[in-house]
């Protein structure tokens, strides 16, 4: 590639707080210790940084422009998505476009959310905002229908995956029970206490058929901070640095479906067998990677059937072959491509993203605990959604 972010900015440090359904906390004074941890984590000082980006900024949820000025920070320059957890990599790909551009030098993201924000509005109400918006919404929020929140989306994109490759909700099961089993090692996850068995997954009730309670990811509260910073500067500091090889932004457009992959023939989608090309993923090719070289893979798992909607996507699998994959023991530690090892939105804790982004940084730096993944040089984070992200230690 003509301009290439490889190996040209990196990840120097990482911190979040205490997470929780009702910290009772503001989403400033989260977003503060998760900066004031990730600083100590990198050996910065709060007048290094001067840039700060996220992918959040909505009633519960701090806005950016007010962080620097309630934190007592001068910044060059703020960068914020609209409020969606898989825009994630969007917020960290915008700061190291600027790092390398020399715009600015530390860039923070962050997320935080407290006060019981949920509590607002009971999931299903009608959507809120999104459901209202002309065409249906990002989530295919289509109120008219019923379809009134993400998981209905989700559940649509299920249903049609049961019916053309046979999959069924007990595989999902093997899903939940993966990722539940990874919190389990994690000292910061909600769920590391709290076993999951297939029974459990399958007498579960029903949230939006075909999908139970355990295909549901947490919702919580408590807050984030990855720092990021030129390759050049990350050598002289506290913690090896995580270099960022490549990027690959989220598509859009009639072939897509939010929650689903290419060729599933849901709105205006086109019904086909999908099997990614080359030109799909220039992610590999800015990373120099194949598939051979992703010793663990990272997701946004805000639903289960996502896990196998990403593994089909990025070409890790074929068509309808993720089930019987995940079945095998491939996802789980020790097994051929471990996934959302820190146990994921499913089980740790949602943070829109940034959990596993810290997650990853540990695990390249060597200090997951019980959970490492032996002999990790290489990692991907990539979604359902298309967009990805691969770092190397």
């Amino acid at each position: 590639m003509a301009s290439s972010l490889k190996d040209q900015v990196a990840v120097v440090g990482v911190g979040h707080t205490q997470y929780g359904r009702r910290l009772e906390r503001s989403p400033f004074d989260v977003i503060a210790e998760a900066i004031q941890n990730a600083l100590d984590d990198a050996g910065l000082r709060w007048e290094d940084l001067d840039g700060i980006a996220s992918n959040s900024g909505s009633p519960g949820s701090a806005d950016m422009d007010s962080v620097p000025t309630l934190l007592g920070l001068k910044v060059k320059g703020y960068w914020q998505t609209w409020s969606h957890g898989r825009y994630c990599g969007t917020a960290l790909t915008w700061a190291a476009l600027n790092i390398n551009a020399g715009i600015v030098n530390y860039v923070a993201l962050v997320h935080g959310s407290g006060g019981g924000r949920r509590d607002r509005r009971p999931q299903g109400d009608g959507g809120g905002g999104e459901a209202a918006r002309e065409g249906g919404g990002g989530h295919a929020e289509a109120p008219e229908y019923g379809m009134t929140s993400p998981g209905a989306g989700t559940a649509l994109a299920t249903r049609r995956y049961f019916d053309r490759f046979g999959a069924t909700s007990r595989q999902l099961a093997n899903v939940a029970m993966t990722i539940r089993r990874h919190a389990n090692l994690n000292p910061s996850a909600l769920f590391r206490d709290r076993i999951l068995s297939v029974e459990d997954h399958q007498t579960s009730r029903f949230i939006c058929e075909p999908l139970h309670l355990f295909d549901y990811c947490l919702v919580t509260e408590g807050g984030t901070c990855v720092i990021l910073t030129s390759a050049e500067r990350a050598k002289n500091l506290k913690k090896p640095p995580v270099y960022l090889m490549g990027t690959q932004p989220i598509p859009a457009g009639r072939h897509e479906f939010i929650f689903g992959i290419p060729g599933m023939g849901i709105g205006q989608m086109e019904n086909y067998e999908y099997r990614p090309t080359v030109d799909d993923h220039p992610v590999y090719r800015m990373a120099g990677v194949k598939h051979e070289d992703i010793d663990g893979l990272f997701t946004y798992d805000a639903f289960t059937p996502l896990i196998w909607f990403t593994l089909e996507r990025f070409g890790f699998v074929g068509p309808g072959e993720a089930p019987a994959f995940v079945d095998d023991g491939n996802i789980a530690l020790g097994g051929r491509l471990p996934m959302n090892t820190n146990g994921g939105l499913l089980s740790e804790v949602h943070k829109s993203g940034w959990n596993h982004q810290i997650e990853i940084v540990r695990q390249l730096r060597g200090e997951a605990g019980p959970r490492q993944i032996k002999d990790v040089e290489v990692i991907q984070w990539a979604n359902a959604y298309g967009d990805s992200l691969i770092y190397r230690r």
